[in-house]
């Protein structure tokens, strides 16, 4: 089968946790880096042909590009709050300086269209409670279509409290049928809370080509170039997160998805089903209290 999963430590480029370039996934746009600092380190990284995003992780930072300079406030943990971030187009030198040390996600996307640097505060981010029952989540739509202006990338969090369903019921954006669904590449970045916490994911196609049901760890990446995906589970104890990256080729974003037919019924459950009252999880004041 063809290699989707890549646990913690497989998909890394010298100190950086996590580089998967579209060359490295066999596909056209999207891509993403999680660059880790020590106290008061800096790096310069080159966009080239992608647009990225910087996205505190863990710690607070400056970003530097094309003249401009953002202070980005960050979060102890992915956790812990809704994070601000910042836009760097193409062919541009994006600095990333830190007092906290931390870890930075720059999720990316190949574009062939520039715009100006710029940033998103904490504050302005949409945060959407999804499902119902064992099946609620938090989006975070820090930069879906609606919420933030990029050209091609589109990139969400998801919060799943311990023991919760997401990703569900399975979906799938890889067919060119808009405004049913949009084509898009995909990558889930896991990010488990707890001690030798874990979860389980599902990615699958109706051809039989490929069929994951996989344990998803603290750091692993995760690829979905075509088919059905989810649910993520939440193991009990453990709170789960998971950043995605979508990019595709359409002119305009879209995150437009078709559910499996199978299980597109399990969404008409949850008009009987109260939300699960520890979502929303985290907001741009912090995490909330249980």
């Amino acid at each position: 089968m063809q290699r989707l999963h890549f646990p913690a430590g497989s998909a890394t480029s010298g100190q950086d946790p996590v580089l998967v370039t579209p060359e490295d996934a066999g596909w056209s746009y999207a891509g993403l880096r999680v660059v880790r600092l020590a106290p008061r380190e800096s790096r310069a990284i080159e966009t080239g042909a992608s647009e990225a995003l910087v996205l505190p992780l863990s710690g607070s930072c400056v970003v530097r590009c094309g003249g401009r300079r953002f202070a980005l406030a960050g979060r102890t943990s992915v956790f812990d709050r809704v994070s601000d971030f910042a836009y760097a187009p193409k062919d541009s030198v994006l600095e990333i300086e830190t007092h906290t040390g931390g870890e930075f996600a720059l999720p990316m996307a190949r574009t062939e269209r520039w715009l100006e640097p710029s940033y998103g505060p904490a504050e302005n981010v949409p945060v959407e409670v999804r499902g119902a029952g064992d099946a609620t989540r938090q989006v975070t739509n820090f930069c879906a279509p609606h919420a933030f202006h990029t050209t091609r990338l589109t990139a969400v969090e998801v919060l799943t409290p311990s023991g919760n369903w997401s990703s569900y019921p399975p979906h799938k954006h890889d067919e060119t049928r808009p405004p049913e669904e949009a084509a898009l590449e995909e990558i889930y970045y896991f990010r488990i809370a707890g001690r030798e916490g874990y979860g389980i994911h599902k990615t699958y196609v109706k051809d039989g080509a490929f069929d994951y049901t996989v344990t998803v760890r603290d750091g692993d990446v995760f690829l979905i170039p075509r088919g059905y995906h989810g649910p993520c589970v939440a193991t009990p104890n453990h709170d789960m997160y998971y950043l995605n990256v979508l990019a595709g080729p359409a002119p305009e974003r879209s995150m437009a998805f078709c559910d499996d037919p199978a299980h597109h019924w399990v969404r008409d459950t949850w008009q009987d089903q109260a939300a699960d009252p520890r979502v929303p999880m985290t907001s741009a004041q912090g995490r909330r209290s249980p």
